[in-house]
C-alpha cells in the first residue's frame, strides 16, 4: 500500500473547483465510509495493494469506479428503459481484477444500510463473484430492460412507466411567460453566471448546427448542476432546450467537463489516443454499455471537452436497504450487477488492447484460483477506506477543509 496523505491528496485533487459545489463535496465525503469511497476514487487507486493479482489479470475496458451507486436505469436511444453500468468517467483499459475489488470494497464499506452483519457482507461478495465469473465462462453478453428484469430491479423500471417528461419538467422548472427557466433551488442546480451561460450556449449551438434538427437544441436557460458526489465542483450545467416546442416540449440536458480518468497515473497499459476526454467517455459508455444514454456525444473546444447527454426522468437507483427490502432482494441485486460487469467486459473484448473473449471466458472458468485472493484485498482495501475516512473526518471536524 502507498503511504499518503489523505487530507493533501484529496485537496490536491480537487484543486481549481467550483468552490460552493467543493465545499458540498466536502461535506459530503464525511458522512460515511461509503460516500467516501464513491467520492475519492483517485485515493482509492493510489492506495491498490501491490499484487500480481492486480497486474496478470486479462486486461479489459473498465468504466474505472464500479460502486454499488454506479448502475442505475436509463432511457436509451432506441426509447427503451434499461438497467447497467451508467457511470463512465474513470473509464481505461486495466486489469479486469481492478474493477472487481472496488466494487467488492463497496460492498464491504456500504455498511449495515446493505446488510445486517460483516458476514451478510462477504456473502455478498461472493454472490457478486460467482454471477461474474458465470456470465463471464458462458461468453455472450446479454442486457437488462423492462422485459427481463425482475426482482427489486425488474420494480424499479416498471414505476419508470408512470414517470412523464412534463411532470419531470415542472420538478425541476419555473413558468415564465410562455416558457420555463430552470428551478435554481440549491439542490439540483445553482445560478450561473453570464460568462459561463454565453459560452455553454455558445457550445451547444456549434453541436446543434452538426445536427439534422438544430432548432431542437436552442438553448432556453443554463443552470450549474449539483449531482454526485466525486464530480461535484467540476464544471458542469443543466441545459434547457426546446426541445419539441415550448413549454412541455423542451429537454433538460446534462453537459459535464471531461477530466482525465483517475486510474491515469497507474495505468501500465497503453491507452487509445482519444481526440479529447470527452470521446475517452463518450466512446467507452457506447462500447460497454449495451445500448447508449440518450443524446450521449462528445464536445470539445480547445483543452476543455465536455459530454453531453439527456437529462430523464427514468434515471434512478435501486435503493439497497436491508431493513426495507430484505436479504434475499438485495442477493438478486448484487447478482444482476455481476453479470452485468461481466457482459460490458465481454460487450468490449478485444477492441483497442483489451482482451479477446477466450481470454475472459477462460479467466471467469478459473475463478477457483483467483477468487479468494481477491476477496482479501477487497477486505484490505475495505479497512484502509475506513482509515482513510476517520483521518478525513477528524480532519474536516477540525476545520481543515473549511477553504
Amino acid at each position: 500500500m502507498v503511504n499518503v496523505n489523505v487530507v493533501e491528496t484529496i485537496r490536491n485533487y480537487n484543486a481549481g473547483r467550483d468552490p460552493e459545489r467543493l465545499a458540498m463535496k466536502f461535506a459530503n465525503l464525511r458522512t460515511n465510509p461509503f460516500v467516501f469511497l464513491r467520492g475519492t476514487c483517485h485515493l482509492f487507486y493510489d492506495r491498490l495493494p501491490a499484487d500480481p493479482l492486480f497486474t496478470k489479470a486479462p486486461a479489459g475496458w473498465l468504466c474505472g469506479d464500479a460502486h454499488l451507486e454506479n448502475f442505475g436505469s436509463y432511457k436509451g436511444d432506441n426509447r427503451l428503459v434499461y438497467f447497467d453500468l451508467n457511470d463512465f468517467d474513470e473509464a481505461a483499459l486495466a486489469p479486469v481484477t481492478w474493477e472487481l475489488v472496488r466494487f467488492l470494497t463497496s460492498i464491504l464499506v456500504a455498511g449495515d444500510s446493505l446488510c445486517a452483519s460483516a458476514d451478510d457482507a462477504t456473502a455478498l461478495c461472493k454472490v457478486f463473484l460467482d454471477a461474474y465469473a458465470g456470465a463471464l465462462s458462458l461468453g455472450k453478453a446479454r442486457w437488462v430492460e423492462r422485459d427481463t428484469a425482475d426482482g427489486l430491479i425488474g420494480e424499479l423500471l416498471d414505476t419508470l412507466k408512470a414517470r412523464t417528461r412534463p411532470a419531470f419538467l415542472d420538478r425541476r422548472t419555473d413558468s415564465k411567460g410562455h416558457g420555463r427557466v430552470i428551478r435554481c433551488d440549491g439542490k439540483h442546480a445553482l445560478k450561473v453566471d453570464d460568462a459561463a451561460r454565453d459560452r455553454v450556449t455558445k457550445l451547444v449551438d456549434t453541436f446543434a448546427a452538426s445536427q439534422d434538427k438544430p432548432g431542437f437544441f436552442k438553448v432556453r436557460d443554463v443552470a450549474r448542476r449539483i449531482a454526485g458526489t466525486g464530480s461535484l465542483g467540476v464544471e458542469r450545467y443543466i441545459v434547457l432546450v426546446e426541445g419539441k416546442g415550448s413549454p412541455d416540449g423542451n429537454y433538460l440536458l446534462d453537459l459535464k467537463q471531461a477530466l482525465p480518468s483517475s486510474l491515469a497515473p497507474h495505468l501500465k497499459l497503453k491507452q487509445p489516443d482519444w481526440p479529447s476526454q470527452a470521446h475517452r467517455v463518450v466512446g467507452l459508455q457506447r462500447r460497454m454499455q449495451a445500448v447508449s444514454m440518450a443524446f450521449l456525444h462528445p464536445i470539445a473546444e480547445a483543452k476543455i471537452s465536455y459530454v453531453l447527454r439527456g437529462l430523464q426522468p427514468s434515471e434512478d437507483r435501486v435503493t439497497l436497504d436491508v431493513q426495507r427490502t430484505g436479504l434475499d432482494q438485495i442477493r438478486g441485486v448484487i447478482d444482476e450487477m455481476g453479470q452485468l460487469m461481466a457482459w460490458a467486459q465481454l460487450r468490449s473484448a478485444g477492441r483497442q488492447g483489451s482482451a479477446i473473449a477466450d481470454a475472459l471466458i477462460d479467466f471467469g472458468g478459473s475463478a477457483k484460483s483467483w477468487r479468494a485472493d481477491l476477496l482479501d484485498a477487497a477486505h484490505q482495501c475495505a479497512a484502509l477506506v475506513g482509515k482513510d475516512w476517520k483521518a478525513y473526518s477528524d480532519a474536516f471536524d477540525g476545520g481543515a477543509l473549511k477553504s
